[in-house]
């Protein structure tokens, strides 16, 4: 019986990472091991400052480590428009093209009801009622032009139909079952600039 030691222990918690599989998770493991001054110890300290500081902003649901986010605390920032998002890695895909000036709204996900996710387990109350805001004249559906994506999507509009806010959604650059986070800039510029009204 193989005995289980800190390096299959770290080879087994990289491999849970999206994107790496039990080889990548080796290699991975490997490479940091054997350069442990400059990238593991450095990269330990970086996991701990980040599980001790990071949190979840009270308003959109971003990742900052200061609440608000420095999205929310920015007075800059149009708050008359929301940008409806799945995730924070959506709002960071957006954030790159540096084309959007508004506020966000993070979901946690979309409406899956294969994957047991339904209106409840998604921040949609929360939405409604920053969209009842006097102040919010838009919201941007930025959802994932999938199937799920699309169905979140219908569902928020008509959740939205009471507040007195005109709805959006991305238009043209985003291909039918693509994600947000895979998007170069220019789609994502493209795509917010001809956004249109559902």
């Amino acid at each position: 019986m193989q005995q289980v030691n800190e390096i299959d222990t770290l080879i087994k918690l990289l491999a849970k990472i999206p994107g790496l599989g039990p080889r990548s998770a080796r290699r991975a493991a490997l490479y940091l091991i054997s350069n442990s001054d400059q990238i593991l110890q450095p990269l330990s300290q970086a996991m701990q400052m980040a599980w001790q500081n990071v949190k979840n902003c009270q308003f959109c649901g971003n990742l900052d480590v200061q609440d608000p986010c420095y999205i929310c605390s920015d007075p800059r920032r149009d708050e008359t428009i929301i940008c409806v998002v799945e995730g924070v890695s959506d709002l960071w895909a957006l954030e790159r093209t540096a084309s959007y000036q508004g506020r966000y709204h993070i979901l946690g996900g979309v409406l899956s009801p294969l994957d047991g996710r339904g209106p409840e387990e998604l921040n949609i109350d929360v939405l409604v009622k920053r969209a009842s805001d006097s102040k919010v004249t838009e919201v941007v559906l930025a959802t994932s032009a999938t199937v799920d994506g699309k169905t979140t999507g219908h569902y928020i509009t008509d959740c939205l139909t009471n507040c007195s806010v005109s709805i959006s959604e991305l238009a043209q650059g985003i291909p039918l079952g693509g994600e947000l986070d895979f998007m170069d800039e220019g789609t994502l510029i493209a795509a917010l600039k001809d956004r249109r009204v559902t």
